[in-house]
């Protein structure tokens, strides 16, 4: 059962947030996801503690790749893990800073680093523009920054959960060698929109209704079929990912993505565990500050992350990779942003 804090602000986002598809025009959606989820008020955004540096990074590599997002990093010790993060946002909408009530809290309960990708939105960039973006980040920080493999975790929640799987699936087709884990919260898998509870949850989630859902995956597919299994990773080959954590929630549209992907993973020998906690929002950590299943979820994530990692570290077995090479840059800035 929710909390009394988690079912008051269910409600509230039900009265802020959720509505009906009213037009088929695709800017007018997108500018209405940017206009109602482009920013987190005050009161979600964490406390910033004084020795975690936060800074905004754009570079260009040689290779012709821009990375931009956001470094959180503590002024001080060597951290144990380091995360990529990938934001949700139907893939149109968000960014780093609406999602630092995530990477700043799991950046301080690691006390490690995390640098959250801003990736190119649709419908200005389709697919494949987010995927792209997400696989040079990672070779960035495992070759431009020399980063081992196996400190890395990959995490996302919503269109960023679905993007952190494909991400793996597509690393796995490059020969690129594997984070240690990957997390997933409300992933967003199937953008064919064919889960049972995009139907029969549409009235008991707070925040979407399913058509909405089904809108948002077409504008970010663009010409490409909503199943290939890069734009929806539940119809991949699983094979050979690392150990996989999803949460998901019994009253949300995506519950079903979550379901049949823990099914798919667990099919294809992944070692995953999935969570579904009851009657909570869509991405509930993402509001950690306000209602305690957040706050719990994060913490799990945490021990999940140093489990993954440790195990990794400890393991002598690596999937088959490429070989790490320079990775060099070709122009890069940083501008500090708290």
């Amino acid at each position: 059962m929710a909390s009394w804090q988690a079912a008051a602000l269910a409600r509230f986002i039900a009265f802020k947030i959720k509505r009906k598809p009213t037009s088929q025009d695709e800017m007018q959606i997108v500018r209405q996801a940017r206009q109602k989820l482009g920013h987190m008020p005050g009161y979600v955004q964490p406390a910033i503690p004084a020795d975690l540096h936060i800074r905004t990074v754009s570079l260009t590599t040689l290779d012709g790749d821009v990375i931009r997002g956001e470094w959180l990093a503590w002024k001080t010790d060597y951290p144990p893990a380091t995360v990529l993060y990938l934001h949700g946002g139907g893939y149109v909408a968000c960014s780093p800073r609406t999602h630092r009530p995530i990477t700043v809290t799991l950046a301080t309960l690691l006390r490690g680093r995390v640098f959250a990708l801003d990736y190119r939105l649709a419908p200005e960039h389709r697919f494949p523009a987010a995927l792209d973006d997400a696989v040079a980040a990672y070779r960035w920080l495992i070759e431009g920054q020399r980063m081992a493999p196996r400190q890395l975790v990959l995490a996302g929640d919503s269109a960023g959960g679905g993007l952190t799987l494909s991400t793996l699936v597509r690393l796995r087709e490059l020969g690129l060698p594997q984070p240690a884990g990957a997390v997933l919260y409300s992933p967003w898998t199937d953008l064919a929109g064919t889960g049972e509870t995009l139907e029969t949850n549409t009235d008991r989630d707070v925040m979407f209704y399913g058509a909405g859902i089904r809108l948002a995956g077409r504008i970010y597919a663009g010409d490409t079929p909503p199943d290939h299994p890069l734009v929806s990773p539940l119809y991949a080959d699983l094979h050979g990912l690392p150990p996989l954590l999803v949460f998901a929630s019994s009253s949300e549209v995506l519950l079903d993505d979550a379901r049949r992907l823990a099914a798919r993973a667990e099919a294809a020998g992944v070692s995953v565990e999935l969570h579904i906690e009851a009657d909570l929002p869509h991405v509930w950590p993402i509001f950690c500050r306000l209602i305690p299943e957040g706050r719990r979820t994060l913490a799990a994530t945490a021990a999940f992350i140093r489990r993954a990692v440790n195990h990794a570290s400890s393991s002598n077995s690596q999937l088959p990779g490429s070989s790490i090479h320079d990775y060099r840059l070709a122009a890069s800035t940083a501008v500090t942003a708290h």
